[in-house]
């Protein structure tokens, strides 16, 4: 196995906000950047493709899938398109002005998944 890819939750939402995953682009190049990090952890992940082949769901699961019972996360990561509107930085990069970051996905919903990947250390260590 690879060795762990350790990033802080803000270097993680900076990571998934570099990807331009606008809904009617591919967001394959983040799924597999998710599963690459996932695996570097031991944790297997299943993909399900749409019809076209150019987007994908991801499923993993942490830990015991025997069990009854857990948590269910789930996320979206497709943004909404950026054209015809005035963003004064990068719609793709992270900018952080008084105390909020900026960039397109990270109220809806790349933030969320980010943090919910960059804890899956801890979540693996508490079991």
């Amino acid at each position: 196995m690879a060795k762990p890819q350790i990033f802080t939750p803000r270097e993680m939402i900076e990571k998934l906000i570099s990807f331009d995953t606008t809904s009617h682009l591919s967001n394959l190049e983040l799924i597999e950047f998710v599963e690459t990090y996932l695996a570097s952890h031991g944790v297997s992940s299943r993909r399900v493709m749409n019809e076209e082949g150019t987007k994908a769901n991801l499923f993993a699961t942490l830990g015991d899938d025997t069990q009854a019972g857990g948590v269910v996360l789930s996320g979206h990561t497709d943004v909404v398109p950026v054209e015809g509107q005035d963003w004064s930085s990068d719609p793709f990069g992270v900018v952080e002005r008084d105390g909020k970051l900026f960039g397109r996905g990270t109220s809806d919903m790349k933030s969320f998944i980010a943090l919910a990947l960059a804890y899956v250390p801890e979540f693996l260590k508490d079991g």
